[in-house]
């Protein structure tokens, strides 16, 4: 399956705090992304230590994916910068993560954006197109 970045600038990530009036922030940066990121929501198994430091394994679902991470929604509260294997159920893959973002928690679990130590574009069961979009930035 072949997939172009359906993740339009700011959508994911530019909204920092709400600010007093309700509204939110914006954060912009001119960097352009090492891939494409897509919407695509599939379930895989989170295995690390917990902020508590204790060990957890949970199954977990993403929110948006590139070839270099994603954006999950996790159960259990962990650390920025905690190491994390994830596991595809449907090829049983194994791949190691760094945790690189930690959104609030909320009562379907915690936003937690991860990067994988090494590039790894099939390791989602998507194809992602050869060239960040223009739009591609954050």
């Amino acid at each position: 399956m072949r997939f172009q970045n359906t993740c339009p600038e700011g959508q994911i990530d530019g909204a920092g705090h709400a600010l007093e009036d309700g509204a939110m922030s914006e954060v912009t940066s001119t960097t352009p992304r090492r891939s494409s990121r897509v919407f695509h929501r599939i379930r895989i198994q989170a295995q690390g230590r917990s902020h508590d430091r204790k060990k957890f394994k949970e199954t977990c679902e993403t929110v948006v994916v590139n070839a270099h991470g994603g954006l999950l929604v996790m159960k259990h509260e962990v650390d920025n910068g905690e190491m994390l294997v994830l596991t595809n159920p449907m090829t049983q893959e194994e791949l190691e993560c760094r945790v690189v973002y930690l959104g609030d928690v909320a009562e379907k679990g915690q936003r937690v954006g991860i990067e994988f130590l090494t590039p790894a574009p099939r390791f989602w069961g998507v194809e992602f197109s050869d060239e960040p979009s223009a739009n591609d930035v954050h």
